[in-house]
């Protein structure tokens, strides 16, 4: 491969990615994941440390979960997750939500198994499929329509199949309607449910638990995947499934398996936060209040967290960002390969920690780019 010549071709297409530089003080960030402002709470982190004796800290597993020899932080992280989700499930924690989704989806499709996923589900679950060797087709996104007449024409030639979507997609911050899926789910019998609830978990639903829960079908979730990354202000990622499962995956998913383990510190500091969100109505309240203000500012669609303002290419996505920077304000461009050519965005990403003031003179700067 000729590194520099693929390295220049981005370059004149406008689809060279760069580290961005961190943002200058009193910029408002409107392109961070940490949906719930839990990232930048001092009180939390100061209660965590009040909490710990720094001795009692543990900086490293120093192995991977199925040869460390400290295991206390991690089991006790899965049972309070367990214990959340209830209807007989389990849990298992995983390094990231990428490792999540590829050892998960590897493990549990074979060539025996097919594969529905919806046209949108992120990267590391294409991945995942890729990985598994599995066949498989992409139906159109959030079209239930097509998913059903895929699962009655080429789901018959196959004893299982693993249906698979996101509860909020990333880029566009739209929901699938968790209850028909778990309708559909129930026209073949071999098959299975997998949600990833990513974007979700922490802002939706009782606790905030996410959509699946919202939709009261937990139960009928056979994989629901959730990330301590975005709205729960930590890193690493968990599964919620039958024990059987469970079992299944501690044996199977490769990403498990043959990676070290997260710090037990960073564990405990993912059950400081786990207990304090569940309780975060407050938050959940504010997020949703400014999500229905850009919506005003940015019509089209239901009011999400996640919203995007669509500018057509590259370019016009990197000048767009450019200038609200110049305005005050952070939103990082999208372009290809992350979503289609022709729908290059810049992805609005709300937080609570955001006052409502702050979004005043966003209107007027967006109105100013077309």
């Amino acid at each position: 491969m000729n590194v520099d010549a693929v390295l220049d071709e981005l370059e004149a297409s406008g689809n060279l990615r760069r580290l961005p530089a961190e943002s200058p003080a009193g910029v408002i960030d409107l392109s961070s994941n940490d949906y719930l402002g839990l990232g930048e709470d001092i009180a939390l982190r100061e209660s965590f440390f009040a909490s710990y004796d720094s001795k009692s800290l543990l900086m490293t597993s120093s192995a991977s979960r199925l040869l460390a020899g400290r295991q206390t932080s991690y089991s006790i992280l899965e049972k309070e997750l367990a214990d959340s989700y209830g209807h007989n499930h389990e849990a298992l924690l995983f390094n990231s939500g990428y490792h999540a989704n590829t050892g998960l989806v590897s493990a549990i499709a074979d060539k025996n198994t097919l594969i529905l996923a919806d046209r949108l589900v992120h990267a590391s679950i294409i991945d995942g499929i890729k990985l598994s060797g599995a066949p498989f087709v992409r139906f159109a996104h959030n079209d239930l329509s097509h998913l059903r007449k895929l699962l009655e024409s080429k789901g018959r030639d196959y004893p299982n199949v693993l249906i698979i979507v996101e509860s909020v997609y990333s880029m566009d911050g739209d929901r699938a309607d968790i209850g028909q899926l778990t309708e559909i789910k129930k026209l073949h019998p071999g098959a299975m449910l997998y949600v990833d609830e990513a974007h979700a978990v922490g802002v939706l639903g009782p606790g905030g638990l996410g959509e699946c829960a919202a939709a009261g079908v937990l139960g009928q979730i056979d994989i629901l995947v959730g990330t301590f990354g975005k709205a729960l202000a930590s890193m690493g990622a968990y599964a919620i499934m039958s024990p059987t499962l469970r079992q299944f995956m501690i044996n199977k998913a490769r990403s498990l398996i043959f990676s070290t383990a997260l710090p037990p510190a960073q564990i405990d500091w993912s059950l400081h936060v786990w207990r304090h969100a569940t309780s975060a109505d407050s938050a959940r309240q504010q997020l949703m209040s400014l999500a229905s203000q850009l919506a005003r500012i940015i019509p089209g669609g239901e009011p999400s967290h996640i919203r995007p303002l669509i500018v057509g290419s590259s370019e016009k996505a990197l000048a767009a960002s450019a200038k609200l920077l110049e305005g005050g304000y952070k939103v990082l461009p999208i372009r290809t390969p992350t979503v289609p050519p022709g729908t290059e965005r810049l992805r609005f990403s709300l937080s609570a920690a955001i006052a409502s003031e702050s979004l005043a003179g966003l209107s007027s700067l967006i109105n100013s780019l077309s």
